[in-house]
This record gives structure tokens, sequence and C-alpha cells, in this order.
């Protein structure tokens, strides 16, 4: 496998947790108008990336491939999860 090859394998494995992350903190600023404020949209970008790399790598350990549903499934649980951890703490 040559650098290209795993570069495009590396940047697919992280796309599905940098797409997820980046919609979950424009959708919910969109939503929530005042309350996101507090928090940067990319510091909220940022920490729901990593979360999601974080439960696609404990997918991809766990079931032995990448790409199953409940890994998919995991990685929406999580980012939504600590999306509400963040801008809750936040708050108070």
């Amino acid at each position: 496998m040559s650098a290209l090859d795993l570069l495009i394998h590396l940047l697919n494995f992280a796309a599905p947790a940098f797409f997820v992350a980046l919609l979950l903190a424009m959708l919910f600023r969109l939503a929530m108008h005042g309350r996101s404020a507090a928090v940067s949209l990319w510091k909220q970008v940022g920490i729901n990336f990593a979360a999601g790399l974080v439960v696609l790598a404990a997918g991809l350990v766990f079931f032995g491939r990448d790409g199953r549903i409940a890994t998919y499934a995991a990685l929406v649980l999580v980012c939504g999860s600590v999306q509400w951890w963040l801008l809750r703490g936040w708050r108070n």
C-alpha cells in the first residue's frame, strides 16, 4: 500500500466522524440560537470529532472491521451526548 492509499483510507475512516460533528454543531447552532454561542462552533466540532474518532476506533477493534451499523449508531449517540454535555456544562 502506498502512502497515498494509506492517506485515502485514513480520510475515509475519519470522514463520518467529521461530518457528523460538523452537521451536529451547525444544526444545533441554527436551532438553539443563543445557547450555543457560549462555545465556539469549531470547538464544538473539534470535541465531537475527537469523540467520534474514538467511537469509530472502538468499533473497529470490537467488530474487527469498520462500517458496521452499530458503530455508526454509537457514533451518533456519543456525539449527541457530548454536544449536550458540552453545552449544558457551559451554561452553568
